[in-house]
């Protein structure tokens, strides 16, 4: 009996499947885009108002980030269905791909193939699902979109999205409201006195972890509601500096002052630093004084008095229309659906990094034509190629500063640019250099600069703390660099 109903349930589902599928499978393909990117639109009406206002209610951050990333999704497969013909003209050459996805931290992306060996059937479900998706999230934040004109703005809405993006954090919406609600909201430890709170922000090696809590503390409510912030770094954190410190916390009226200092710990963290900082800080600042401590390791979750906020990678969706959007600018993606699709497929290659993201771009914004940015595409898939099969790793990842690395450069099949280390600083600290990347990879640093160490330009970010990240490069000849490796080899 039991193998009877199971068989007749089987049955059941299968012929249930077989109907959703053969639904979506009799629409056109042109009708599904339609509807889709219909849904997107409104999506986007909602998600661009929120992301102007000053929203506090926690429940209405979550209820929209999960719209943020359907929208971010449908997005996704919008552009993978209107550009998969060019896909299957590229389908010759895959072997970067499977490469890449191994290493990828972009899981998402696994259960987005959308590419050209999947059935028609399959693709019209994925998107069906997608726009199912879309629908209910927008049936459920309906009710709570009434409520987002109670909240004030921020800012004018600017007429281009790239105008948005160069002054506030993509994708970091919620974990900053959330920093700022531990700054302005949450009140102080009542249980123990002599504690005040402490908020700990782990995440990976360029994850946005300084430039958020800059970005938090550039805020007007943030700078009245402390008398002072001070930022130190593990790195460069000495005696002296406890020195200064304690000065700043004794002068004038310390009992009623508000101090807020935001602690970066750079490599391991030092517990005897941190008992003295700390106890520093209960001795001589007043109930309502913070510290935000930020670090890779999540070891310093310990140390907190509040939740950890963790930042992750973005996820493949959200990267590409971060990409998109900083990558064309002003111009309209879709009158340009070869370049669009070139884009989207040097993305992947991207593995979530986005620094490389704005190198990349401003790489492409100096040639809009398509031979150019095959030649990128191409670059790129190189260099990915070449790690993954050698060091089984993504270049990228050399943004941590601690590997050394070779890349080509565009048009010089006979030079190499070696790379000995990336340094961060800030625009006003030092002079920047002239050369930048784009000049460096397509050929416009001129012999002179042959066998000589020299700096690079990689990236200026635009928002606080304006960090600027410069390579220490060298140009050598391919016949040279041979040679002294087979130096090196005969030592």
């Amino acid at each position: 009996m039991e193998i009877f109903l199971s068989s007749v349930l089987g049955e059941l589902a299968t012929r249930s499947m077989g109907l959703f599928i053969s639904k979506y499978s009799q629409q056109p393909v042109q009708a599904m885009e339609i509807s889709l990117e219909r849904i997107l639109l409104r999506a986007q009406v909602i998600v661009d108002e929120a992301e102007g206002r000053r929203i506090t209610n926690q429940g209405m951050l979550r209820q929209l980030g999960m719209l943020r990333d359907a929208m971010y999704q449908g997005f996704y497969v919008l552009d993978t269905l209107r550009y998969r013909d060019f896909k299957e003209e590229d389908a010759g050459d895959n072997k970067v791909e499977s490469h890449f996805w191994a290493l990828s931290k972009l899981s998402s992306a696994k259960r987005l193939c959308l590419s050209s060996s999947s059935t028609k059937a399959s693709q019209h479900l994925e998107v069906a699902n997608v726009l199912d998706r879309l629908r209910n999230m927008i049936i459920d934040v309906s009710e709570s979109v009434v409520f987002l004109t109670s909240y004030p703005r921020m800012h004018s809405q600017p007429y281009s999205k790239h105008l948005l993006m160069e002054t506030c954090m993509f994708g970091r919406q919620m974990e900053m409201e959330r920093v700022l609600y531990f700054l302005l909201h949450t009140p102080p430890c009542s249980s123990r006195l002599d504690r005040f709170d402490v908020l700990p922000i782990v995440g990976p090696v360029r994850g946005g972890k300084s430039t958020l809590v800059a970005h938090v503390c550039n805020d007007e409510r943030v700078r009245d509601h402390f008398s002072q912030i001070v930022f130190y770094r593990h790195g460069t954190f000495r005696d002296e500096d406890m020195v200064i410190l304690t000065d700043r916390c004794t002068m004038g009226h310390a009992q009623t002052r508000k101090l807020l200092i935001v602690f970066e710990v750079v490599g391991k963290l030092n517990d005897n630093l941190w008992k003295r900082l700390y106890s520093l800080c209960k001795s001589c600042t007043t109930s309502g004084s913070k510290i935000i401590i930020t670090s890779r390791s999540d070891k310093i979750a310990k140390l907190g008095t509040t939740q950890t906020i963790t930042l992750k990678h973005l996820p493949l969706e959200a990267y590409w229309y971060f990409f998109k959007v900083i990558t064309f600018g002003s111009t309209d993606p879709e009158i340009h659906p070869k370049l669009t699709y070139l884009a989207m497929e040097i993305s992947k290659m991207l593995n979530g990094c986005l620094v490389g993201a704005n190198i990349i771009a401003r790489v492409l914004q100096t040639n809009f034509s398509i031979q150019y940015w095959c030649k990128i595409l191409e670059f790129v898939r190189g260099e990915v190629e070449k790690y993954v099969s050698m060091f089984v790793e993504h270049p990228c990842d050399l943004l941590d500063g601690t590997k050394h690395a070779y890349i080509r450069r565009l048009g010089r099949t006979g030079e190499d640019v070696y790379i000995s280390g990336l340094s961060q600083t800030c625009s006003s600290q030092e002079e920047l250099p002239e050369i930048t990347v784009q000049n460096l990879l397509c050929g416009g640093v001129k012999p002179p600069y042959l066998g000589r160490t020299f700096k690079v330009l990689a990236w200026k970010s635009m928002l606080p703390p304006y960090h600027c990240y410069i390579l220490t490069c060298e140009i050598q000849r391919l016949q040279t660099r041979v040679g002294k490796k087979r130096g090196s080899l005969n030592n």
